[in-house]
């Protein structure tokens, strides 16, 4: 599916500094516990995983020992910490390297989230991929046994869009093109994302109709 979210995706900037209530979220997602799980170097403070997290009322950060310098299994581990921390099953909202550690996660531990929104995947097996993160591409993507949102640019430098669908597929994941927004970060200009809000809300009501 295309999401048609207008350019300017940012709140005013007293919401988009992330104050408790100023983000949107939605019934189901106010009320589901929330991983976040950042990409390479962590996401700052104007990502919007990272408003977001301030604003959400049951939201964690996982937290890799090998931030800048990613190891999967450490990764991997860290996501089970996170898990560990929520008492119910989260969904789990990833951000580009941390995608390849949810989903490689999700394989090992099929059940244990409740959903998974993985925006802008990246592709560790390109030609120009930072040799840093070349150890991600022996994550397991296996079909996953609980709904999937990925969210995908048609430019983003890291992965062609290619890549998200294939991704998508594998998983057997709804697949959202985010239009030409760049690595759907900070610098994409999102603020608190209402759009992405809108299609986690959208993920959380598959997630419950899944457990009907």
């Amino acid at each position: 599916m295309t999401w048609d979210a207008p350019r300017d995706g940012a709140l005013p900037s007293a919401d988009a500094g992330g104050h408790r209530g100023a983000v949107p979220f939605g019934p189901r997602s106010r009320g589901s516990r929330v991983v976040i799980l950042p990409g390479l170097g962590g996401s700052g403070p104007d990502h919007w995983q990272s408003i977001w997290e301030r604003a959400h009322p049951d939201a964690v950060r996982f937290e890799p020992a090998s931030v800048d310098e990613p190891d999967l299994d450490d990764w991997i581990a860290a996501v089970d910490r996170a898990v560990e921390t929520v008492s119910a099953r989260p969904v789990l909202v990833a951000h580009s390297l941390g995608t390849i550690a949810a989903t490689a996660w999700m394989a090992l531990r099929p059940g244990r989230a409740l959903a998974a929104l993985l925006v802008a995947p990246p592709d560790p097996s390109r030609p120009d991929a930072p040799e840093v993160i070349r150890g991600f591409t022996r994550g397991p993507r296996v079909h996953a046994s609980v709904p999937v949102t990925v969210i995908a640019s048609r430019d983003d430098p890291y992965a062609a869009y290619g890549h998200a669908a294939s991704v998508a597929a594998d998983l057997g994941a709804e697949l959202v093109d985010a239009g030409e927004r760049g690595h759907l970060n900070a610098d994409s200009g999102l603020g608190a994302w209402p759009g992405g809000l809108d299609l986690l809300e959208r993920l959380l009501g598959r997630a419950a109709g899944a457990a009907d």
